[in-house]
């Protein structure tokens, strides 16, 4: 190559990185949120929120909420860490960002807003998606692209965001990053997490650096959730010793898709036996003459539809149809024909796509030596204890440190195993949504993921 040639490649090459990145500032200024209705007058940190389109055709765009770690932490210097909740159909903003993990929890009035203490983004920088289109303030123009959501698709289109989110915000790209989710988004975060490892390969400085993930009361394998649930729920005498043994008979564990009238017919049994309890959390009260839609694929799960404690899902749902609020967000901003909701019924209502388990996955995630941590809050009837230690058990995986307490100052706070390849830690008293009940647990859990480090057994 000429001299000439040379120095008109290297112009056209620094004046197209030039144009990129004046657009990225001009996005990313464009989603910067000045203000939000009720929030403290001092909060620290930058928050960013928007739409990603991950699909022109069908006019797919997924929204976004960047909770970046204070100024007085160095945000440069923290990583990236994506946030999921499951259902399928339930808002992160509703729950990972409002409830648990964000540095802003909603008071009952539904107007003001209070700072978190143990928010997340002290540790790193918090990326909370809604997703797929449908849920929250995400959508689709598409209405046929809504009947024909699942597993693979969400998968993708998370993927897709990344790839473009990246390119709003380069100052994130190689930045260390972590996935992290709970309940459905067992299904979510490994199947993105195989995605992104598998587009990885080859690619000596990817620009998702991805580093490794925890799930919080996942689904994570559908024969092991059955029996694991209905053994937790006959030892913590939720059922009795008939309705246990009737479960056992009537539900098919190697064909669980579809359960069985049999199986239907226990399992109302076991309901009415439960009583009036919140499933997420057996030993908080339940929030009383509400429904929620927390979670969703009856038909597999008979189960999820009852319990949780919808009252924050109220302070939610007051908040974020506000139009000053979504205003401040820069949400809603085709003008949705729905309120905003905490979960959608229309996205479950079509799930197309849902395999029976991740095990698969996860072997294919250990063998790629990424940080991998589960944990799980052992009062949550709906995806138990029991039924995530059926599943790692499965892996057959070598222990590396056998089964102890974890401690804060000296309290007991649960347990940990550290395997070859993940780390299972439980949290002694916490329910389904393991910060909202023990936001200083979860934040230690956290701050040890991130370390490396085994939980304080002292």
């Amino acid at each position: 190559m000429s001299h000439s040639i040379f120095c008109v490649v290297l112009f056209l090459t620094i004046f197209c990185v030039g144009i990129s990145l004046a657009s990225s500032i001009k996005e990313q200024k464009r989603d910067k949120i000045k203000w939000l209705p009720g929030q403290p007058k001092i909060v620290g940190f930058e928050q960013y929120s928007g739409y990603v389109t991950v699909n022109e055709e069908s006019g797919r765009a997924l929204f976004y909420w960047l909770t970046e770690a204070p100024l007085s932490h160095g945000p440069n210097s923290k990583p990236l860490v994506l946030w999921l909740n499951g259902g399928p159909g339930c808002s992160s903003i509703a729950y990972g960002a409002s409830e648990e993990i964000g540095p802003f929890r909603i008071r009952p009035d539904g107007k003001s807003l209070y700072l978190n203490p143990y928010a997340w983004n002290n540790l790193a920088n918090i990326l909370f998606l809604e997703s797929p289109a449908g849920v929250g303030f995400s959508y689709c123009n598409k209405t046929t692209d809504m009947q024909n959501f699942g597993d693979q698709k969400t998968a993708e289109d998370a993927y897709i965001f990344l790839v473009n989110w990246f390119e709003r915000f380069p100052q994130y790209k190689h930045r260390e990053f972590y996935m992290a989710g709970e309940s459905y988004a067992g299904h979510y975060v490994l199947q993105l997490a195989q995605i992104v490892n598998q587009r990885n390969k080859g690619v000596s400085n990817p620009v998702i650096n991805f580093q490794g993930f925890m799930v919080g009361n996942g689904v994570i394998d559908d024969y092991h959730d059955y029996i694991g649930t209905f053994e937790y729920w006959w030892t913590h005498g939720l059922i009795s010793d008939s309705t246990y043994k009737k479960l056992n008979i009537g539900c098919d564990f190697g064909s669980i898709q579809h359960p069985s009238v049999q199986c239907l017919q226990a399992l109302t049994v076991a309901i009415t036996e439960q009583g009036n309890i919140d499933g997420y959390s057996i030993n908080t009260p339940p929030c009383n003459n509400t429904a929620s839609l927390r979670s969703g694929l009856h038909d597999r799960y008979p189960w999820m539809y009852r319990a949780y404690d919808p009252c924050a899902e109220r302070y939610s749902d007051v908040y974020f149809n506000r139009p000053e609020v979504q205003k401040a967000l820069h949400a809603n901003v085709t003008g949705i024909s729905y309120a905003w909701k905490a979960c959608s019924g229309t996205v479950w209502d079509y799930w197309t796509d849902s395999p029976l388990s991740m095990l698969p996955i996860y072997q294919e995630l250990i063998n790629a030596d990424l940080r991998i941590w589960v944990y799980s809050g052992d009062t949550d009837a709906v995806i138990p204890l029991t039924a995530t230690r059926y599943s790692i058990g499965a892996l057959k995986l070598p222990t590396i440190m056998n089964w102890y307490p974890w401690y804060d100052n000296g309290k007991v706070c649960g347990w940990s195993q550290v395997y070859k390849g993940l780390t299972l830690v439980t949290v002694r008293g916490a329910g389904h949504e393991v910060p909202l009940h023990r936001p200083r647990e979860a934040f230690i859990l956290f701050r040890s993921f991130l370390e490396n480090k085994n939980m304080p057994s002292s």
